[in-house]
């Protein structure tokens, strides 16, 4: 959120450099306003495995503003420091978002009763300062997707894709009003995971909790006061 009351929210998705670590992912911000939602996954990925930190393939976005936010998009920029090559379009009638998480989360119950799930965990190895896949006997993870992408969605009815454009001191970014967006970026190189350090963990990271310029998306532009109501919204 980029405001107390979460009227406005930024929207800045991170990827893994290698689609052996995760392949999709999605998160949902609550705020008075409603729910900020965004998911994204790899398209395009080779058959094989092995090629999964050197393929170039697409990455699928969609983003949720709620009526009465408004919400800014920042791109990712390619290896290279240059922007990304993507398309942007949007939903000309907004579906039955309630409708749409009802039948996501079915469909995910019935993966767990099923137990379609994963059998392992990402942990850190500081010995060897990288992340190591562990598995388990059981297959207690589930593996679901986000209500965005929702074969339920797929009907949809999308306006003609544009080309993202936009500019700001940090990249590129786009101001979203409410809806559903369908972003496409292509031409996206998986590349091997770097390695960590025995810092890894943000709260070792001094230069980061001791920081007295917090930046401009935690500052407030409506007021200097925060409300405990605000901040039970955003938890």
């Amino acid at each position: 959120p980029m405001t107390t009351g979460g009227h406005r929210v930024l929207f800045w998705p991170r990827f893994p450099n290698s689609a052996s670590t995760i392949e999709y992912a999605g998160a949902t911000q609550g705020t008075k306003r409603g729910d900020f939602s965004i998911a994204w996954k790899f398209e395009g990925l080779p058959e094989d495995n092995d090629l999964y930190d050197s393929a170039v393939v697409s990455i699928h976005i969609r983003l949720l503003v709620p009526p009465d936010g408004n919400a800014v998009f920042r791109l990712p920029e390619y290896s290279n420091g240059e922007g990304v090559d993507s398309v942007i379009k949007y939903a000309t009638k907004l579906p039955d978002i309630q409708a749409i998480k009802a039948s996501s989360y079915n469909n995910c119950e019935i993966r767990r009763k099923e137990k379609m799930g994963f059998n392992y965990n990402w942990e850190f190895d500081k010995g060897e300062n990288t992340w190591v896949k562990v598995y388990r006997k059981k297959a207690i993870g589930t593996v679901c997707e986000s209500f965005l992408f929702q074969p339920a969605l797929n009907d949809v009815k999308w306006s003609s894709p544009e080309s993202v454009t936009g500019q700001s001191e940090n990249g590129l970014e786009v101001d979203l009003g409410p809806g559903l967006y369908d972003v496409m970026i292509d031409k996206w190189q998986l590349k091997p995971e770097v390695k960590g350090t025995k810092d890894w963990r943000i709260a070792s990271i001094k230069q980061f909790y001791e920081k007295k310029d917090i930046g401009p998306y935690c500052s407030d532009l409506d007021t200097f006061e925060w409300n405990i109501e605000d901040a039970s919204y955003i938890i």
